[in-house]
């Protein structure tokens, strides 16, 4: 019984010492540094991407043909190089030192050759360019370019509450993000349904973003594009006979 009684205390030793208490904690530790390290470099990235702002700015100033011309040469330039990071050592060893802190894991994939964000945006300027009236792409982009980043900063912080793969957390500051562009982005008349329209549309960008990895189709692209897709058709319904190309 005593021998027993000894062998069930070593058991006991060992089961302790395999589930002991540190090492959970620092396994813990590991996981909130990993957490505060993504949560860094989306805030970076999120930041650096505020410059895009200059797309609708600039384009606010350029006639429309030349600003497709120079939107085809910088989108051409931008999958050129991403795609070549790929396949050339040098470009690859220049793109990850200069780019790489901004990445996310699936545009490091070497498998599936996504392209990054920043090519993204550049196609998704140059789509909306040539499908929409200019109002409404400085409209969409503004709202892209403010509200995509709060929703990825604001849902990562203090999302807890699922709204298909993203949070409802960040849902709503994409929306709120979105108000100052309603309020301040140009007009067609600056009638009071305008603001309506706009922040409508603004709404279904929110929603199209916390959708967009189900779709499967990146966010830079659709964000925007539905934004302008809906302003489009919203005007065409309540105010068919305003000019929606005033700005050349």
């Amino acid at each position: 019984m005593k021998q027993l009684q000894e062998y069930l205390q070593i058991l006991n030793q060992k089961i302790n010492e395999k589930f002991e208490a540190p090492n959970y904690s620092e396994s813990l530790i590991d996981i909130n540094q990993n957490i505060d390290r993504n949560y860094k470099a989306e805030y970076i990235r999120k930041a650096i991407h505020q410059f895009s702002m200059l797309i609708p700015v600039i384009y606010y100033f350029t006639p429309r043909d030349l600003a497709i011309k120079i939107l085809i040469l910088l989108t051409l330039a931008f999958i050129s190089a991403d795609i070549a990071r790929y396949y050339n050592p040098t470009i690859q060893k220049l793109f990850y030192k200069f780019f790489g802190f901004i990445l996310r894991q699936h545009e490091r994939d070497h498998k599936m050759k996504n392209l990054n964000g920043a090519t993204w945006v550049f196609i998704s300027a140059l789509v909306c360019v040539i499908i929409f009236p200019k109002f409404i792409v400085i409209n969409a982009f503004a709202i892209l370019i403010l509200s995509d980043a709060s929703a990825a900063v604001f849902g990562r912080k203090f999302g807890k509450h699922k709204f298909f793969k993203k949070s409802l957390e960040g849902t709503i500051a994409f929306i709120l993000a979105s108000i100052p562009v309603v309020l301040l982005a140009p007009k067609v008349q600056n009638l009071p349904g305008e603001y309506v329209i706009t922040m409508i549309s603004a709404i279904v960008g929110g929603i199209i973003e916390a959708a967009s990895i189900n779709l499967k189709v990146d966010d830079n692209l659709l964000i925007p594009a539905s934004i302008g897709a809906t302003m489009w058709i919203l005007y065409s319904i309540f105010y068919p006979n305003l000019d929606l190309y005033f700005l050349k």
